[in-house]
């Protein structure tokens, strides 16, 4: 593994929530909290968390429970990757964020990958032992899932430093090709309240 995953480890893992930007614009954002857990899945050649947020009016109401794996690869111009996964059975983890034995009995077995839902991750040092990194879509790659009786389809991305991590995630209209919800006015800025 490239040395700058374990530094990317460290600014994903945590609990977040952007409340000074659903103050400032509560028009466009919702107050969120979200969870990111290191989980011990695939750490042969990566590291992996399980992802899920909620509202802070319901934060017992948690919702987009998924998986991401970060990886090293050989592409030079991003050397680490990023592949989310669903879950089978996602109501037997809602609410793992906070309860976190619920993620005990994790397996590869009880997840699938999203086919197109990778990520290109650049990185750049800004200080002494300090990056910051920017993950993308691959051009070529169409996320999707199922939801229900739905394909939903999304674009993706995040960009994350020591303070603060930015996500770009929004729903994409598969006719239109326009945002239907998520970061539609800009990035979700959150602030990291807990370090896991």
């Amino acid at each position: 593994m490239v040395p700058e995953l374990s530094i990317l480890a460290s600014y994903m893992s945590g609990e977040f929530e952007n409340k000074q930007q659903a103050m400032a614009e509560p028009a466009w954002y919702v107050h969120l909290r979200l969870w990111q857990v290191p989980v011990p899945l695939f750490t042969e050649d990566s590291v992996t968390f399980f992802l899920e947020q909620a509202n802070t009016i319901n934060l017992d109401q948690p919702y987009r429970q998924r998986i991401l794996r970060l990886y090293s690869s050989q592409d030079p111009d991003f050397p680490i990757q990023g592949q989310y996964y669903q879950f089978k059975d996602p109501v037997r983890v809602a609410g793992a964020g906070e309860k976190r034995e619920l993620l005990e009995s994790l397996t590869p077995e009880s997840i699938v990958a999203l086919p197109g839902c990778l990520l290109n991750i650049s990185y750049r040092q800004t200080a002494l032992d300090q990056y910051e990194f920017s993950a993308t879509q691959p051009p070529e790659c169409q996320c999707s899932f199922a939801y229900g009786e739905k394909t939903v389809y999304v674009a993706l991305g995040f960009e994350v430093n020591p303070t603060e991590l930015k996500t770009y995630d929004r729903g994409i209209d598969p006719v239109t090709g326009s945002a239907t919800w998520g970061a539609i006015m800009g990035p979700y800025c959150y602030t990291k309240l807990n370090q896991f």
